[in-house]
């Protein structure tokens, strides 16, 4: 029962439970119940409290264990496992009230405050190798429903993925590294790389107790644990009934997904790792398989807006002579030819001829001008045919150059296909070796 449920729940008993958490929370010494303090009948937290302080002086706290377990089993399990390791103590719990307290997990239901906050706990060290691995085996028999969904796997390991991999050989010719059938080869390698680096980070990770410095201690002379989570604190304030944690309680799945992301707690990513550590390698396996597609023979190929298919000995003749037609065809505005310059200048020789046979001279002057523009007309149009006749030779001898340089790409590629799949293999190994070790324990 809750103490904001009774109303016999004294202002006197919450304001100990209050002051009694935050003690533990500084790394207090073994604390005392205050003068006031007096159980208050049917309630659990009373008789719990009495226990800790019991528990923390190396008490006997049969007694009170009984009363409060009696009265809430679930929650007293719950606030001693909590308040001990808060304390630094977690070592003093019996492995009876973890599995109380925790009670059982489900991929349909959503995870409690107080499971994910005895999660947190038992993930960082706080009850020893043997609350690690009950919280494990907790997660382990769970059946995930996400296992067919590899890209939410790969976005929470390895967020941020590019949608196009340009490997070295394609460096010259990106679009080829659009085409799907090598497109997915070199993105599944890369992918793959990055899940062994984030496997590396996740297993390899410096823990807490792995400084060379020793952790600060309490009066009592135990260790103080500095939580990098607020958990456990935020459940405990519920249970005596100062609040509870914020938000809405989160899915198995989002919990796994979160710790494994990067900059997650490293003992969380550990043991969310060895948890989807099936997952994991079956996507590994997957990434490595497509890998090991052999490049195509044939591909069709976008070059200068023509598509162009190239095959091991060069380009194709005759996508090769449709493109230059179609650069010969469209690659140049139509014009009028010279044909203005000539209807000119035989106006021109027209009134010229006229000016000396009628004996005007008048005639002569405009028969001039008109032969003189006639030439730069004709001049313009040789000009112009002449930069259009430049511009298709152009542009067909940069077609065939790209395509020639295409095609020794694609070898190039496939010369690489072979050192991709050996390395995806490498990265597969040793991905599987890291993560059959699971999480440090210890």
């Amino acid at each position: 029962m809750d103490l904001t449920e009774s109303p016999r729940a004294t202002t006197e008993l919450q304001r100990g439970a209050e002051a009694l958490l935050a003690h533990l929370a500084a790394g207090g010494a073994t604390p005392v119940l205050p003068a006031t303090f007096a159980d208050v009948d049917g309630h659990w937290l009373p008789p719990a409290m009495e226990a800790l302080v019991a528990l923390m002086a190396g008490q006997d706290a049969l007694g009170p264990l009984a009363k409060a377990a009696q009265r809430d089993e679930r929650r007293t399990a719950l606030f001693l496992c909590l308040a001990l390791a808060v304390a630094g103590q977690g070592d003093r719990i019996h492995a009876s009230w973890l599995g109380i307290a925790f009670g059982e997990l489900s991929a349909d239901r959503p995870v409690a405050h107080g499971q994910r906050a005895l999660w947190v706990t038992a993930a960082r060290g706080a009850y020893g190798p043997a609350g690690k691995i009950f919280v494990l085996r907790k997660l382990d028999a769970v059946d995930l429903p996400d296992q067919t969904d590899v890209d939410g796997w790969l976005a929470a390991l390895i967020p941020g993925n590019p949608a196009v991999v340009i490997p070295h050989s394609l460096v010259d010719y990106p679009e080829l590294a659009e085409i799907p059938d090598l497109a997915v080869p070199t993105q599944a390698a890369a992918k793959l790389a990055r899940l062994r680096g984030r496997c590396v980070e996740i297993t390899s990770s410096k823990r807490p107790e792995d400084s060379a410095s020793p952790p600060p201690r309490n009066g009592s002379g135990r260790p103080v644990s500095a939580w990098a989570h607020d958990e456990p604190l935020a459940v405990l304030r519920s249970l005596i009934g100062s609040g509870g944690p914020e938000g809405p309680m989160g899915s198995l799945v989002g919990h796994l997904r979160d710790d494994l992301s990067p900059g997650a707690d490293p003992d969380l990513a550990a043991a969310a790792l060895h948890v989807v550590a099936p997952i994991v390698r079956s996507v590994a396996e997957d990434l490595s398989e497509a890998t090991r597609s052999a490049p195509p023979t044939r591909i069709t190929v976008p070059i200068l807006g023509h598509d162009i298919l190239l095959l091991p000995e060069g380009p194709d003749p005759r996508s090769l002579a449709e493109a230059e037609r179609r650069i010969t065809e469209s690659g140049v505005p139509k014009r009028r030819g010279p044909w203005p310059g000539y209807a000119v200048a035989a106006l021109g020789v027209v009134l010229g001829v006229a000016a000396f046979v009628m004996s005007m001279m008048l005639l002569l002057l405009p028969g001039v001008a008109l032969c003189a523009f006639a030439g730069h007309l004709l001049w313009r149009a040789h000009g112009q045919s002449r930069a259009d006749g430049d511009y298709v030779r152009a542009r067909t001898t940069e077609l065939r150059e790209l395509a020639d340089g295409a095609v020794w790409a694609m070898h190039e590629y496939a010369r690489e296909a072979d050192t991709r799949a050996k390395l995806a293999t490498d990265d597969l190994t040793e991905l599987t070796r890291l993560i059959r070790r699971g999480p440090r324990a210890a």
